[in-house]
C-alpha cells in the first residue's frame, strides 16, 4: 500500500469517525462508557493512558484563531452529556409525581399524629382542671387567727384587707410552675371556723335545734353579687373586735329557707363581751353561682341541713347558713364565737397547663400541699398555715384517662404505620420491577453496585426529600403547638424509607450480573432459610405481644401496641405458605372443565410471582387493624349506651322527695314521646338486722350516704330496698334488657307465708344468704328471702340492692321515682309536668356526660382517621399489586384476542385470575381480625376511653366495657377488598378491549 493510499484511508477514517472536512466530530458515548462514568472524550482530555501508545490522529486543516479558541474552550470543560437524574425525571414524570404525592401524604400523616396527640393531651388536661368542681380544683390555704400574745390592734390589722391581700400575693408566689392562680376567680377573706349558734328563736328550728351561721368577710363581694333587695353591707368607720354590731347580706336561697328578711337582726354570741348584732341590709344573688367565688364554699349561697353525730337511728338536724359581711368588718370576728380563720382559695389557671407536664404539675402540687412551697407560705404568713386541695385527685384521674386512651391510639397508629411502610416498599418494588431490563443491561455492561445504587438513590431523593418536607410543613401548619421534634423525626423516617426502597430493592435483585432472571412462580419457589428465620422471629414477637397485652393491658409498651399488626403479619405469612396448596388441588379438576377460562386463570395465578407476599401483608395488616379498630369504636359506643342506661334505669328518670300523686303521674305520662311510666320507691335506710355491714365503698354516696350515716351502721348492714309493682317492673326490665326476671318471682308464696320474696344483687345475696332475713324499714320490720339474683336492676344503680313487690308489703305503691321509656324525650316538658322539687335525668344527657373530655372524643377521631388511612393504604397496595402485572395482562389479552377471545371472556379471565388472591386476603383478614379481637380482648379495657372517668365505671357489672368482635368491622372491609379487586380487573379488561391489539403486541411481553 502506498503512502497516498494510507493517507486516503486515514482521511476516510477521519471522515467517518472524526468529522468532515478534516474537522473532528464529537461521538456520542456508548452505554458502557456512561456506565463506567467516563466517556472517550473525557479520557482523551485527561491525556494518554500510561503504558499505551498513542495512535496517530487524522490530518486536520488549520483553523482560524477564533475557532481554535472556541475549540480549546470546549476541550477544556466537561463534555456535554445528559445528567442521569434529569433524564429520569423527564422520561418518568408521572411516576415521579405519584411518588411525590405518596411521600407527602404519608409524611403529613406521620408528622401529624404526634402533633395531634399532643394537642389532645393539652386539651384533655386543661378540660379536666377547668371542668372539675371549684371545690375540688381550688388550692385552699388557711391560717388561724393571729396569736393571742399580740396586741388587739395587731390582731385586727392582720384581718384587714391590706394584710389579706399581701397574704394572697405570698401564697401565689409560693406556687411552683406549671401551676398558676387565676386571679379573676380566686377569693380570700376571714370566716368563723366553727359556726356559732344564733341566739334568735324566730328562725326555723327542725327538731328544736337553732340554726348556725358562718360569719364570712370575703373580698370582692360587690363584684360577684347582684343585689335583689336592699343594699350591700357597709363598714361604718373602723370596725374592731368591740364593735357592737355589723351589717351583712344573705343569698336569696338562704333568705328563703331560713325565713330571713331585709332589716332583720341576728344576735351572735360574743367572747367575753355582749352578743354581736348582725343587721341584714339586703338579699343578693350570685352572678355566677357555679363559679369558683361561690362554689368553692357552697355554704355562701346555699344553706344545708346538717345531722348531729349520734348513734340513734334518726339523728336530729339543724340549719347551717352564711352571713356575708363587708370585707373591712372582719375584725369583729375576734370578739364573736367561732374561732376566726384567714383563708385564701386559689382557682388554678388551666390555660397554662400542658399534657406533657402532668408529672411536673403533680410534683408542684405535692410541694404546695406538703413541701417547700408550703414552707415559703408559712414563712410569709403564719407558721400554722396549712394547705389542702383535691386537685391532685383530678390530675390522677386525668392520668388514668390518658394512660387508658393513648395506648389504644398507639394500636391504630402502629397498624397504619405498618401498612404505610409496606406500601412504600411496594412502590419501590414496582419501580424496580418495571426497570429490571434496564438495570440488568447496565450491570452487564459493567455498572458497579455502588454507582448504580447511588444514581437510583439520587433520582429518588430528588423527589422524596422535597415531598417529605412539604408533608411536614403541612402537618406543622395544620396542627401547631405540638412537639415538633417528634414530627420531624416521623417525617424524616418516611422520607428515608421512600429514598431507600428503590435502591435497596434493585441492588438486592441485581447483586450478581446475569442476562436473564430466573422464574419465581408462587407454586414452585421454596422459601429461603433467611425468610424462615425472619418469619419465626416475627411469630415469637407476636406471641410475646399478645401475652403481655393479656396480662398487663394495653399500657404494656410499644410491642403491645404492635400486637394487632403483628397478628395480621403472621396471618399473611401463614397464608402465603398455604396459598399454593389449594392451587395445586384445584389444578386437576379445572383441567377437566369444558371451558378454558377457569384453567387458564388458575394457571396464571399459580405462575404469579412469589413476591406477592407484600400486597397480601398490607391487606391483612390493614384488615386486622380495621377489624380491631372498628370493634374498639363499636365497643366504646355500646359501653356508653349501657352505662347511661344503668345510670338512669330507663330512657328518663324523675326523682322526688315526696311520693308522686296519680295526677302528677298522669301528666307525666301524657308528655309527648313517653311510652310507659313505671313507679318505684327506693329506701337507702333499710337495715338488715343481724347482718354485718359490707365494704363501705359499695354504699351509696351523697345524700343517701348522709342519711345513712347514723344508727347501727357499724353493727348492721344497710341495703338499698326498691319497692315496685312486680308485673310492671318485670315488663320494664325485660324491655330494657336490664336484669330481666319473671313477675312471679316476687309474687309466688307471699300469701301462704309471711316471708317476702326479693330480687337481690350478687353481693347482697352473698351477704344475706338463702335464709329469711329481717329488715327494718321506716320503723317497721319485714322478713325477706332472696328468691332470685340479678347483677343489675333499673331502679337501683348501686352494687347492693333488694327489690320487693309493693303488694307483698300489704299496701299500694307510693312511688318517689318514675322510670320512663320513649323516644326523643323533652327534658323541659318533663320538668314542667313533674313540677318543682323534682330532678329529671335523661339517658341521652347522661351518655353525653361520659364523653365530655376532649381527650376521649379526640382519641376517637384520631383512631377513626388512622383506621381510614390504613384502609386507604391497603387499597393503594392492592392497586400497586395490580399495576405491577398490568402490562403483562394487557399483552396476554391482546395475544388472546388475535386468537378469537371475546371481550366478555377477557373480562372473565382477568376477574377469575384476580379472585383467588382477593378471596384469600378477604378470608384471611376476617379470620385474623376475629382472632386479634378474641386474643386481645382480655387485656383491652375500654372503660377509660368510653367513660368520662375511671370512677364512673364503678356501677358497671363486669363485661359491660369489654371488647367484642363487630361483624360489620370484620366483613365490610373484606368485601370492599373483593369488590375493588374485581372492579379494577373489569375496568382493565374493558380498557384493553378498546385498544389496538397489534400495538400492544409490538410493545413486547415480559414473559
Amino acid at each position: 500500500m502506498t503512502r497516498h493510499d494510507q493517507q486516503g484511508n486515514n482521511g476516510n477514517s477521519g471522515k467517518n469517525g472524526s468529522g468532515t472536512g478534516g474537522r473532528p466530530v464529537r461521538r456520542e458515548p456508548t452505554d458502557r462508557q456512561v456506565a463506567n462514568g467516563r466517556t472517550v472524550n473525557e479520557r482523551t482530555a485527561s491525556g494518554p493512558t500510561p503504558g499505551r501508545p498513542t495512535a496517530p490522529g487524522p490530518t486536520t486543516t488549520p483553523e482560524p484563531p477564533e475557532r481554535k479558541e472556541s475549540a480549546g474552550h470546549q476541550r477544556g470543560r466537561t463534555p456535554l452529556s445528559a445528567p442521569w437524574v434529569r433524564t429520569r425525571l423527564r422520561t418518568a414524570r408521572g411516576a415521579a409525581l405519584a411518588l411525590a404525592l405518596l411521600v407527602a401524604f404519608t409524611a403529613a400523616l406521620a408528622a401529624g399524629l404526634p402533633l395531634a396527640v399532643d394537642g389532645l393531651r393539652d386539651e384533655g388536661l386543661r378540660h379536666s382542671v377547668a371542668d372539675a368542681s371549684p371545690a375540688r380544683a381550688a388550692i385552699r390555704f388557711s391560717a388561724p387567727q393571729p396569736h393571742p400574745n399580740l396586741s388587739m390592734a395587731q390582731r385586727e390589722k392582720a384581718l384587714r384587707g391590706a394584710a389579706l391581700r399581701k397574704g394572697y400575693a405570698d401564697v401565689v408566689d409560693a406556687l411552683r410552675a406549671p401551676l398558676a392562680a387565676d386571679d379573676a376567680h380566686s377569693s380570700y377573706g376571714v370566716r368563723t371556723a366553727e359556726p356559732p349558734e344564733t341566739l334568735e328563736d324566730w328562725l326555723p328550728e327542725p327538731r328544736g335545734l337553732r340554726p348556725r351561721f358562718s360569719l364570712t368577710a370575703q373580698q370582692g363581694l360587690d363584684a360577684h353579687a347582684e343585689v335583689r333587695e336592699g343594699r350591700l353591707p357597709r363598714a361604718g368607720g373602723a370596725v374592731t373586735a368591740e364593735s357592737p354590731g355589723v351589717e351583712a347580706v344573705v343569698s336569696r336561697e338562704t333568705a328563703r329557707r331560713l325565713k330571713i328578711k331585709t332589716g332583720a337582726v341576728l344576735r351572735m354570741p360574743g367572747v367575753v363581751r355582749d352578743p354581736v348584732a348582725v343587721r341584714i341590709t339586703g338579699i343578693v344573688d350570685p352572678k355566677d353561682p357555679d363559679g369558683p367565688y361561690w362554689a368553692t364554699q357552697p355554704l355562701l349561697r346555699t344553706p344545708a341541713l346538717v345531722r348531729v353525730p349520734s348513734t340513734v337511728p334518726d339523728p336530729p338536724v339543724y340549719w347551717l347558713g352564711a352571713l356575708l359581711l363587708h370585707p373591712d368588718a372582719a375584725p369583729v370576728l375576734l370578739g364573736a364565737e367561732g374561732s376566726p380563720e384567714r383563708y385564701w382559695n386559689l382557682a388554678p389557671d388551666a390555660t397554662g397547663l400542658a399534657g406533657g407536664e402532668l408529672d411536673r404539675a403533680q410534683a408542684a402540687l405535692a410541694s404546695t400541699v406538703n413541701g417547700t412551697a408550703l414552707l415559703d407560705a408559712r414563712r410569709a404568713i403564719d407558721v400554722n398555715t396549712v394547705a389542702d386541695t383535691e386537685l391532685d385527685e383530678v390530675l390522677t384521674e386525668y392520668g388514668k384517662l390518658r394512660d387508658g386512651v393513648l395506648p389504644l391510639v398507639a394500636v391504630a397508629a402502629f397498624g397504619t404505620g405498618t401498612v404505610a411502610l409496606v406500601v412504600l416498599l411496594m412502590a419501590g418494588g414496582l419501580a424496580a420491577g418495571r426497570r429490571r431490563a434496564e438495570l440488568t443491561v447496565l450491570r452487564a455492561r459493567g455498572a458497579s453496585l455502588r454507582g448504580l445504587g447511588g444514581r437510583l438513590l439520587a433520582e429518588t431523593a430528588v423527589v422524596a426529600v422535597p415531598a417529605g418536607a412539604l408533608g411536614l410543613a403541612l402537618a406543622l401548619l395544620a396542627l401547631p403547638g405540638g412537639r415538633w421534634p417528634l414530627a420531624v423525626l416521623a417525617a424524616a423516617a418516611v422520607t428515608l424509607v421512600a429514598c431507600l426502597a428503590l435502591p435497596v430493592r434493585a441492588l438486592a435483585a441485581h447483586r450478581a450480573v446475569r442476562i436473564g432472571a430466573d422464574r419465581e412462580d408462587l407454586t414452585t419457589t421454596r422459601p429461603s432459610r433467611r425468610r424462615t428465620v425472619a418469619e419465626l422471629t416475627l411469630l415469637v414477637l407476636a406471641v410475646g405481644a399478645v401475652v403481655v397485652l393479656r396480662q398487663r393491658g394495653s399500657g404494656g409498651g410499644g410491642l403491645v401496641a404492635l400486637a394487632p399488626a403483628l397478628i395480621g403479619v403472621i396471618a399473611a405469612l401463614v397464608l402465603v405458605r398455604l396459598y399454593p396448596l389449594p392451587l395445586r388441588l384445584l389444578a386437576g379438576p379445572t383441567r377437566r372443565l369444558r371451558g378454558l377460562m377457569g384453567h387458564l386463570a388458575l394457571a396464571r395465578t399459580a405462575r404469579g410471582p412469589a413476591s406477592a407476599v407484600l400486597p397480601l401483608l398490607a391487606l391483612l395488616t390493614a384488615l386486622t387493624t380495621a377489624a380491631f379498630g372498628g370493634s374498639v369504636l363499636t365497643g366504646i359506643t355500646e359501653t356508653r349506651d349501657r352505662a347511661a342506661l344503668l345510670s338512669t334505669g330507663a330512657d328518663a328518670r324523675i326523682n322526688a322527695g315526696e311520693p308522686f300523686s296519680d295526677g302528677e303521674s298522669r301528666r307525666i305520662r301524657e308528655v309527648a314521646g313517653v311510652e310507659s311510666v313505671t313507679g318505684a320507691t327506693v329506701d337507702y335506710d333499710a337495715v338488715a338486722l343481724g347482718v354485718p355491714p359490707g365494704d363501705p365503698s359499695e354504699r351509696p354516696s351523697g345524700a343517701a350516704a348522709a342519711a345513712a350515716s347514723g344508727g347501727s351502721e357499724d353493727s348492721e348492714a344497710r341495703v338499698p330496698l326498691a319497692v315496685v309493682d312486680a308485673r310492671a317492673y318485670a315488663e320494664l326490665s325485660e324491655r330494657l334488657g336490664v336484669g330481666a326476671f319473671p313477675a312471679r318471682t316476687l309474687t309466688d308464696g307471699t300469701k301462704q307465708t309471711r316471708v317476702v320474696p326479693a330480687l337481690a344483687s350478687p353481693a347482697t345475696a352473698e351477704r344475706l344468704g338463702r335464709e329469711p332475713v329481717t329488715l327494718r324499714v321506716d320503723g317497721e320490720r319485714i322478713t325477706v328471702r332472696v328468691a332470685a339474683v340479678r347483677p343489675v336492676t333499673p331502679a337501683v344503680r348501686t352494687a347492693d340492692f333488694l327489690v320487693v313487690d309493693a303488694r307483698a308489703l300489704g299496701g299500694p305503691l307510693r312511688p318517689t321515682s318514675l322510670l320512663l321509656t320513649g323516644r326523643q324525650l323533652d327534658g323541659a316538658a318533663l320538668r314542667k309536668a313533674a313540677g318543682p322539687d323534682t330532678i329529671v335525668h335523661l339517658r341521652d344527657a347522661e351518655r353525653a356526660r361520659y364523653a365530655d373530655s376532649p381527650l376521649q372524643t379526640g382519641a376517637e377521631r384520631v383512631y377513626a382517621a388512622a383506621v381510614a388511612a390504613g384502609a386507604g393504604f391497603a387499597a393503594l397496595a392492592l392497586l400497586l399489586a395490580l399495576a405491577r402485572t398490568a402490562p403483562e395482562r394487557t399483552a396476554l389479552l391482546a395475544r388472546l384476542r388475535t386468537m378469537g377471545l371475546t371481550r366478555r371472556d377477557g373480562r372473565r379471565l382477568l376477574v377469575l385470575e384476580s379472585l383467588p388472591q382477593a378471596l384469600l386476603a378477604a378470608g384471611g383478614g376476617v379470620l385474623a381480625g376475629w382472632a386479634a379481637v378474641r386474643l386481645l380482648a382480655p387485656g383491652t379495657d375500654l372503660t377509660a376511653v368510653a367513660l368520662a372517668s375511671v370512677s364512673g365505671a364503678g356501677a358497671l357489672p363486669s363485661g359491660v366495657a369489654g371488647l367484642r368482635p363487630d361483624p360489620v368491622s370484620l366483613l365490610l372491609p373484606a368485601l370492599a377488598v373483593v369488590a375493588l379487586t374485581v372492579g379494577v380487573a373489569a375496568v382493565q379488561a374493558w380498557w384493553t378491549g378498546r385498544r389496538d391489539a397489534v400495538r400492544e403486541l409490538r410493545l413486547g411481553d415480559e414473559r
